[in-house]
């Protein structure tokens, strides 16, 4: 019997499965889409998802990151990584790595999708195939959690994700957020002549229109894009448990609340890795809390900077109060990392 059967393989599915090989256990990966999987991601990775990545013995290439910038019109605040560098790789070079190790490591990565669940006392089965637990790893609208029942609403307003690329040098070893009214511009260096720009916006519109809002950073870049426009949302996703008898939520499918931080391939490895030493442990019931203290931070942090963006009179003293507070500011960077 296959001890994790793994639905999905993204970032999150490719990891979960990793670590399960690394730790002795077998691991079957369902996944459709063909290798390498793009998604509207800002693409960058902070220091402590590149140390996840080559703990997982992952090597990347990619630009080097060494901090987070906020700009407004006026003003500009930034803030330095203190422990190591991150790195700007393009999202389909993220995948490309993980599935090379998962393949060197000889994990089964099977094209088909999940089907109905259906749960014993001790194994469960979908798509024909019985294993001892199931992890889903199948992302922001997981098919899996709806399944389970394990959505909860929310009434907030939406928040949307468009991402597209641009041949042009990037000017500086930051990942920069440019604020507005309207939303966030994400800058990525990606290589030494491409960036990625990634907008959060609650408003549904065309890429171009979007960047109209951020004047200055549209005056940087070519009239022509190096790639199409990918989109992503509503991104926020809560979830009532992460645990439903013998199968596990991992990545983007435990529960999202926004791009803001910029963590989410580093929560999604620490997850992964979670959810392998509480099955091995024979200990599906501890990962709901291993989870809820491990991204407690993430989750807190987060939520407040939503809650702040949303609000037409805080909105507005976010780059201000960065540019006052430096340290407070870099610290808050650091504390991310």
């Amino acid at each position: 019997m296959i001890d994790i059967l793994i639905v999905g393989g993204g970032p999150a599915g490719l990891a979960t499965a990793i670590h399960a090989t690394t730790a002795g256990l077998d691991a079957v990966v369902l996944e459709p889409r063909p290798a390498p999987i793009d998604k509207a991601c800002g693409e960058g990775l902070m220091p402590g998802a590149v140390r996840a990545l080559a703990a997982l013995g992952v090597t990347l290439g990619g630009h080097p990151i060494h901090g987070i910038r906020y700009l407004d019109e006026q003003r500009l605040a930034e803030g330095r990584f203190r422990h190591g560098a991150g790195l700007g790789v393009r999202r389909t070079v993220l995948h490309a790595a993980l599935f090379r190790r998962a393949a060197e490591l000889g994990v089964p990565v099977l094209a088909t999708k999940a089907t109905e669940i259906r749960q014993h006392g001790d194994s469960v089965t979908t798509a024909g195939l019985t294993a001892r637990y199931l992890v889903a790893a199948d992302g922001l609208h997981s098919p899996i959690r709806r399944q389970l029942g394990l959505d909860r609403p929310d009434c907030r307003r939406a928040r949307y994700g468009l991402r597209q690329h641009f041949e042009v040098a990037p000017w500086t070893d930051c990942v920069e957020v440019h604020w507005s009214a309207f939303g966030e511009a994400y800058v990525t260096p990606l290589g030494p002549d491409l960036i990625g720009v990634a907008v959060l916006t609650g408003e549904r519109v065309p890429f171009d229109t979007a960047l109209t809002a951020f004047p200055a950073l549209r005056h940087r870049l070519p009239v022509l894009a190096a790639s199409t426009v990918r989109g992503a949302g509503p991104m926020r996703r809560r979830v009532r448990a992460r645990v439903a008898g013998r199968v596990l939520l991992v990545g983007d499918a435990a529960g999202y609340i926004d791009a803001l931080t910029g963590e989410g391939i580093s929560l999604a490895l620490t997850g992964a890795a979670h959810v392998v030493r509480c099955l091995r442990a024979e200990r599906p019931q501890d990962y709901e809390q291993a989870w809820r203290r491990t991204t407690r931070r993430h989750r807190l942090l987060t939520d407040a900077l939503v809650r702040i963006r949303s609000s037409s009179l805080l909105a507005p003293g976010i780059v201000p109060l960065a540019t006052r507070a430096p340290a407070l500011f870099t610290a808050l960077v650091n504390h991310l990392t």
